[in-house]
Formats: C-alpha cells, sequence, structure tokens
C-alpha cells in the first residue's frame, strides 16, 4: 500500500466506525420494539411519584448553577439540538470523503429521537406542577414524559461514539459523552421542567432504540439507496491494528 493510500484510509477509517454491521441486527430490533413497549405502558403509572425529588432538585436552582442548567435546557432546544446535529454530520461528512457515516449518524438521532415525542403525547404525563415549586421554570406547553432533551443527547454520544469507535478519540468521547448526559439528566431535573423519572426513562428509551435505529437505516436502507451504496474509494471501516 502506498503512503498517500494509506493516509487516506487512516482517514476515512477515522469516521466510519458507525457502518460496521451489526451482528445480531434481528434482535436488536426486537429488544427496541419491547423497550418502547414497556416504557410507554410504565408513563401511564408514574403520574406524580416522584413529585418530592422534582421539587428536591429545584430547590438547588439558584445563582449560577440555576442559570447554568437553564442554559443547558435551551442549548438543546429542538432547534438548536437540529441545527447541532447538521454541524456534526456536515464535518463526518467532510472528514470521510464520504456521505453514509455522515447520514448514519443523523439518521440513528432523528430516528431515536423523534418516536420519542410520540410517546409523549400518547402518554401525556403532566410536568411538575410549577405552583409547587420553590424556583418553577415558565410552563412547558407539552407533556412530560419522556423528556426529548435527555433523549436527544443520550442518542447524540451514541451516535457519535460508534462513529470514533476505531480512532484514539473513542475513550475521550465515551468519558466526555457521560458526562454531557449526566449534565442533562442534572440540568432537566433542576430546572424541574420534567420529573426524574422522566429523564431516566429517556436514557434507557435511547440506549435501546439508538442500535436498532442505526440498524434500520445502515445496515438495511443505506444499501438499498442507489447512491449510498458503497463505490471505488468509499469510506470503509479500516481495523487500524492490521
Amino acid at each position: 500500500m502506498t503512503d498517500p493510500e494509506f493516509r487516506r484510509r487512516r482517514r476515512t477509517a477515522d469516521v466510519v466506525g458507525i457502518l460496521e454491521p451489526n451482528p445480531r441486527p434481528l434482535t436488536t430490533v426486537l429488544v427496541a420494539v419491547v423497550a418502547v413497549l414497556v416504557l410507554t405502558v410504565v408513563g401511564f403509572f408514574l403520574g406524580t411519584v416522584d413529585l418530592g425529588l422534582a421539587k428536591a432538585f429545584n430547590t438547588v436552582h439558584v445563582g449560577a448553577l440555576g442559570a447554568f442548567t437553564t442554559a443547558v435546557y435551551h442549548v438543546i432546544s429542538p432547534v438548536p439540538a437540529i441545527a447541532l446535529t447538521f454541524v456534526v454530520a456536515g464535518i463526518i461528512w467532510w472528514r470521510a470523503r464520504d456521505l453514509r457515516p455522515a447520514l448514519g449518524f443523523g439518521m440513528t438521532i432523528a430516528i431515536t429521537w423523534l418516536p420519542s415525542a410520540v410517546v409523549k403525547e400518547i402518554v401525556h404525563r403532566a410536568r411538575p406542577d410549577v405552583a409547587l415549586l420553590p424556583h418553577p421554570f415558565p410552563v412547558q406547553p407539552d407533556p412530560s414524559y419522556p423528556s426529548g432533551h435527555t433523549v436527544y443527547i443520550t442518542a447524540f454520544v451514541i451516535a457519535l461514539v460508534w462513529v470514533v469507535r476505531e480512532t484514539r478519540w473513542h475513550r475521550l468521547a465515551q468519558v466526555l459523552g457521560v458526562v454531557a448526559i449526566v449534565v442533562v439528566f442534572l440540568s432537566v431535573s433542576i430546572d424541574a421542567v420534567h420529573f426524574p423519572t422522566d429523564a431516566a426513562a429517556s436514557i434507557l428509551w435511547a440506549l435501546a432504540v439508538a442500535p436498532a435505529a442505526r440498524v434500520v437505516w445502515v445496515d438495511w436502507t443505506t444499501p438499498r439507496i442507489p447512491f449510498l451504496r458503497p463505490r471505488d474509494g468509499a469510506a470503509v471501516p479500516v481495523n487500524p491494528g492490521r
């Protein structure tokens, strides 16, 4: 292998880990379906079971901490979150010189995130009552369960970790990703825009659904779209240890 070709393969390998096929696709999808059904049913029974915990979290919504958690909530609201996803997908496309890993990243997030909004309307759990909170956040118009913010950040982290899993950035992405998920969990709980159980269920949702979302888009859909089929010179997964 020539040196320029080796460098090209090293570069494309940096961002195509998400294209590696799932060895158990049907099992992965079945797990996601069961998880969605279970989490949806659980949502109907939660009511105000953790209202006391929501109020306890909200008591620390003061000063710099309160400003920070509110900023986090706004930064990953739907419009900024979509913009961030497009930016990162664009960077992946540029890095790989291949649209497939960029779309794999973006569609994994979208297929994980958007159905949670449907379940939110089905369950229709009320958000924490602002009249009972020590530091109430402005009333939000949509239901509470699950937390779209938490589903989004968890799906984002999972997809990004897959993208870089063949690189030296993999461990760092895992660590920073866990930190980001915890920060969002605490932010929506401290703001009391969601019950803590909303946020916890949302993490479970993304952990179960994101792998299936990747299977549906990357393994099953992409090969059937002519302009997304692998081509000569396109990025392919490379094991750096080989």
